[in-house]
Formats: C-alpha cells, sequence, structure tokens
C-alpha cells in the first residue's frame, strides 16, 4: 500500500517561503539537508506526516516560471523493487530506480511514474526519512 509522504516546490529565497508556510500553515521545518548545488527544506505540523519540501537551487537568482518550475507528488512503499516490477507488469511504465546520493551518502532511492495527465509521482523505499 501506498503512503502518501511529501510535495516538492521550488523557491527561491528559503527564508521568505518558510516565513510564509509556518504563519499561513503552521508549519515548521522538521529537516534541513544541505548539499553542494541545492538545500532541501521538509516543513510539516503536528496534524500529519506529509511535508512540503522546499528545493532552493542555489545559483538561482531569478523567480520561478511556474511552467518550468518542476514539482512531484511522492508515495512512499516498503519494497521498491517489488513496487515496481507489480507497476511495470501493469503496464503503467515506471522509470528506473535510483539511488539518490549526491555528496555520496545515500539519501533514498525511488523511482518516478506519471500519471495520465503527466504528473510526475515518486515512490520511495520507506527508509530512513522516508518512512
Amino acid at each position: 500500500m501506498a503512503k502518501a509522504i511529501h510535495s516538492m516546490i521550488r523557491v527561491l529565497n528559503e527564508e521568505r517561503s518558510v516565513d510564509f508556510y509556518k504563519t499561513a500553515f503552521g508549519l515548521e521545518i522538521a529537516d534541513r539537508l544541505d548539499f553542494s548545488d541545492f538545500t532541501l527544506v521538509y516543513m510539516s505540523n503536528a496534524e500529519t506526516e506529509f511535508e512540503v519540501e522546499f528545493t532552493i537551487n542555489k545559483d538561482r537568482t531569478e523567480p520561478y516560471d511556474l511552467g518550468d518550475g518542476y514539482g512531484h507528488l511522492a508515495v512512499s512503499v516498503d519494497d521498491l523493487a517489488s513496487e515496481h516490477a507489480r507497476l511495470t507488469e501493469a503496464g503503467l511504465e515506471p522509470r528506473k530506480i535510483v539511488e539518490f546520493a549526491p555528496d555520496g551518502k545515500l539519501v533514498g532511492k525511488f523511482f518516478f511514474i506519471a500519471d495520465p495527465d503527466g504528473y510526475q509521482i515518486e515512490v520511495l523505499e520507506r527508509a530512513g526519512r522516508f518512512k
């Protein structure tokens, strides 16, 4: 069974976005992962484990045009390989499994799949912070 865990948006200014989501929705920083080219900030509250993930690209100086700002829905599963095989067998064409380790440390294992309208869904193996 899949479990929704986060939705990602790209933001230009981390402080401004954190302040807005805190004020508007009571979200607090649950985790912050800083890499060489980008930072990930996970926002959540006590109401749900579901999080909003901000991606802040360090070299970005112009505001995002929402037409090119990439986002996705994310769900987690116990066995990534089995889910990938099941979705492949169902003819849903999941993309390849990826191990995300930008600085040499494994952050997560995942694959993406597109819905009929082209919306991207990230399927993560439950491990670490991805429950």
